[in-house]
């Protein structure tokens, strides 16, 4: 009985020693790294989008708290 569950136990080991071997070989194939290189350039564009939005708010809270509208050419009667 003893000899039974020794080699469940190893067959159960070795087989989830093989997996994790499999996926960390795959991640090193040329596929493997061009899926890696594409899920940063995503999470890259979506950082730069971000800021881009959180610049153009902060620039018109800026704009809107100095009266500034972002124009040339203020007309004469704006300063009345």
């Amino acid at each position: 009985m003893k000899r039974l569950f020794w080699l469940a136990l190893g067959v159960t080991v070795g087989a989830l020693v093989v997996r994790k071997l499999s996926r960390t070989a795959e991640a090193f194939t040329p596929k493997g790294v061009a899926g890696s290189v594409q899920g940063l350039a995503d999470a890259l564009r979506d950082f730069v989008d971000e800021v881009r939005e959180g610049a153009s708010a902060r620039e018109s809270e800026l704009l809107e708290g100095t009266g500034i509208d972002g124009k040339l050419g203020a007309k004469p009667e704006d300063f009345r």
